[in-house]
């Protein structure tokens, strides 16, 4: 497996990654895609692929360093994929391993993410890695 932090103009991000997503994220168009693309990189919004021994794009994670009050500086995983054909292989384990690192190597207390409480799958994999349970996200829709 070979994992890859792609640069924002890189067009493995709509070609490889953005079908990846999509399993996570089915409500993205590849416009859409752009858009956030765009305006997150003054965010900080990056993105990583995983790719198999045959090239094929198994995993997609998006990602940002933030300052906060509450963490001082934290990794916030924003997505974090596998395809579903390469579920259980070990994706999973070696992309969060490899934000690890981007962690580590930024000064960050914590990498942390949110996850859809129907998700109990994610959630055993999560639980599996070490992470734990330490806030509630609460949500307000605005339209």
């Amino acid at each position: 497996m070979k994992i890859i932090d792609l640069e924002p103009s890189d067009p493995r991000l709509t070609d490889d990654l953005l079908p990846v997503l999509l399993e996570l994220r089915p409500h993205l168009t590849p416009e859409l895609f752009r858009t956030i693309l765009a305006e997150g990189q003054g965010q900080g919004l990056r993105f990583t692929a995983a790719y198999d021994a045959d090239g094929g794009c198994v995993g997609a994670a998006g990602w940002r360093i933030v300052a906060n009050t509450s963490t001082v500086r934290m990794l916030y995983v924003d997505d974090l994929v596998t395809a579903s054909a390469a579920r259980s292989t070990g994706v999973g384990r070696a992309m969060l391993a490899h934000l690890e690192d981007h962690a580590r190597a930024a000064g960050c207390t914590v990498l942390t993410l949110e996850s859809g409480t129907q998700r109990t799958d994610a959630h055993r994999f999560y639980f599996r890695e070490r992470m734990a349970v330490t806030a509630f996200s609460f949500d307000k829709p605005l339209v």
